[in-house]
């Protein structure tokens, strides 16, 4: 275990820290966001939840699909399945003991695509700026595990 932590350079971890909390609190957001959504336009996923306003019509019609709500729900799902990737290889990637400039450049660059990508999900950009947002990101994560990969490999 000692070896380990000799083994990390103190900039990139703290680097990959800050980027990584940065991520996650923005995929945190979205859950509010979608709560958001849901309560102003009245659209619920269960009976149960028609509660939280005060509805004087049936309950029961307020169970339903809206496009606006679930637009968030699939960007809310879509950084899932981005972020938790970016941490658990970014985490590894910071082990490996990289350039600072290098980790930087890869913190940052998947951190700014998961803000476009959330941006041109939101705002419904024209195609193809949420795909290239998202095509950017996963480059990225590959990158890190590249790195992870080759530098266990010759180990």
């Amino acid at each position: 275990m000692a070896d380990v932590v000799h083994m990390i350079d103190t900039e990139v971890f703290l680097a990959f820290s800050t980027y990584a909390t940065i991520v996650i609190l923005k995929m945190m957001l979205m859950s509010p966001i979608t709560s958001y959504f849901r309560l102003t336009k009245k659209v619920f996923a269960n009976l149960e939840d028609t509660g939280l306003v005060k509805i004087t019509e049936d309950r029961k019609k307020f169970v339903r699909v809206d496009p606006d709500v679930e637009r968030v729900r699939r960007c809310h799902q879509n950084d899932l399945e981005n972020i938790v990737p970016f941490v658990v290889i970014g985490l590894l990637y910071a082990l490996t003991g990289p350039d600072l400039s290098s980790a930087l450049l890869h913190f940052r660059v998947f951190v700014g695509s998961r803000f476009i990508h959330t941006v041109a999900y939101l705002m419904s950009l024209p195609q193809p700026s949420r795909a290239l947002a998202w095509i950017v990101g996963l480059f990225t994560t590959f990158s890190m595990a590249h790195r992870v990969l080759t530098t266990a490999l010759f180990l």
